[in-house]
């Protein structure tokens, strides 16, 4: 009989490390000889959804995720978990290490003490950041959307009450934006502390709208209320007989509490006047300094391709969506489009310089530019790192420079080309798109000088 394995994949976006994550395990699996089933909990939700039975018959579990995976279900079973990107790099090592895994006596609590460690050792903070942001884009998205749709009717059209432009303005900026940061705040909480911290999470979320702390404020809150959680139940121990009253009184109350006090005389202040400092520098800089921006923050968005760089730049151009700074969100998408487009290009003017499975990846590379999945671009990488890397980088660095110089701006946080025919979605789209074009060519070009002719 055959043995049989079940997987979970997911990464913050939910779109690209999930779903490569998944295919490459099942691509291994197959090649082992081993039954495999594997749950993605991507951008549209969990596809694939383990059973109890599966869980059941199974003989290991991967779970290959950077946010937050629930563990509760797979109680008694030999549990792997990894960073996602591991899934993609070498699936078949992780099975084979998954099927070796016994199970003493004991299992569950020696599992539960590896969790704490990993959790000490390999998480922090960037995961619970991560949960966060994978739950509030969204909202963002939904909400970008919509606002640019009522902006279509006209620029102030939403002042008009009772009309449809108003209608998508109360949906999408009244609501969907409003709930941005205590998503964000909440599910960093829950990250740390499950769904105790879910409650004082979204609470100091809305104190730090409300404060005038902004994405910032929502950062700190969710990280604080998701310690104080963790320390309140480490701390205070009930009799037996009333600990069901600590996740539906003791700990939201407390929680919320402390967080709610903090939020309002210690953290809030202090918080929002970096908020307008900074937003005040964002909003009046100058040309130099909106080049010297957008150039970094293209660097950093090729620079591990989807990994915890591209995501730090991602994250703060998310959160100024929330102050109405639009800017750095249009360099941060088109440089993240650029790398595989840059690549495609290359394989199509430089074909003696790629091997044949390069040239057909780079057809799909296409279609991953530009969908804005920067991914698209690591096959080529992971084969030329030294040559293919400074091209990408210096690509995105043209795009994100190109974009703050002529004063693009973005609604929207994700969707690539496919957001830029709503109106009003992107600021001067014309020039936007000679940014995305420039860095494409300038990576094209890099990658073909720099890598040696491929020997037939």
């Amino acid at each position: 009989m055959s043995k049989k394995i079940v997987a979970v994949t997911a990464c913050p976006t939910g779109i690209a490390h999930t779903y490569m994550a998944a295919e490459n395990l099942s691509i291994a699996a197959k090649e082992l000889g081993i039954d495999i089933k594997v749950e993605t909990q991507g951008s549209v939700g969990i596809e694939n959804k383990l059973s109890e039975e599966d869980i059941k018959q199974a003989d290991a579990v991967i779970i290959a995720a950077a946010t937050k995976v629930d563990r509760s279900r797979f109680q008694g079973k030999p549990v792997l978990e990894v960073p996602v990107e591991q899934a993609i790099k070498d699936a078949k090592s992780l099975i084979e290490k998954a099927l070796k895994m016994e199970k003493p006596a004991g299992y569950v609590e020696k599992i539960e003490e590896i969790h704490k460690d990993r959790a000490a050792s390999r998480t922090g903070a960037y995961k619970h950041l991560m949960t966060g942001v994978s739950y509030m884009i969204p909202f963002v998205v939904a909400g970008g959307i919509l606002i640019a749709i009522s902006f279509a009717f006209g620029i102030n059209a939403f002042q008009n009450q009772g009309t449809l432009p108003a209608a998508l303005m109360q949906i999408g900026g009244g609501s969907a934006f409003a709930l941005m940061i205590p998503i964000l705040s909440g599910f960093i909480a829950y990250s740390i502390a499950d769904k105790p911290g879910l409650v004082p999470g979204m609470v100091g979320g809305m104190l730090a709208v409300s404060t005038g702390a902004g994405f910032l404020g929502g950062i700190i809150s969710g990280f604080l209320a998701g310690y104080t959680v963790d320390f309140l139940k480490k701390s205070i121990k009930l009799p037996r007989t009333l600990e069901g009253i600590m996740p539906v009184l003791v700990l939201p109350v407390l929680s919320c509490l402390i967080v709610g006090l903090l939020m309002i005389y210690v953290i809030g202040t202090p918080i929002k006047s970096i908020m307008t400092v900074l937003t005040n520098w964002l909003a009046g800089m100058s040309k130099a300094n909106a080049v010297l921006l957008g150039l970094i923050l293209g660097l950093m968005m090729a620079f591990d391709m989807g990994g915890p760089v591209n995501k730090a730049a991602y994250t703060f151009a998310t959160g100024l969506l929330a102050s109405e700074i639009y800017a750095p969100m249009a360099a941060v998408m088109a440089a993240g489009m650029t790398p595989p487009l840059g690549l495609a290009l290359a394989t199509l003017i430089a074909r003696d310089r790629f091997t044949e499975d390069e040239i057909e990846a780079g057809k799909a590379a296409w279609v991953l530019g530009i969908s804005f999945i920067t991914e698209g671009a690591i096959p080529f990488a992971a084969a030329d790192p030294l040559r293919v890397i400074p091209s990408i980088m210096a690509g995105s660095a043209v795009t994100g420079a190109l974009s703050m110089l002529f004063g693009a701006t973005l609604r929207v946080p994700h969707g690539g080309i496919f957001v830029l025919p709503i109106p009003n979605a992107v600021g001067n789209l014309p020039m936007y798109v000679v940014s995305i074009i420039g860095g494409t060519v300038v990576t094209a070009l890099m990658v073909t000088a720099l890598k040696k002719k491929v020997a037939k």
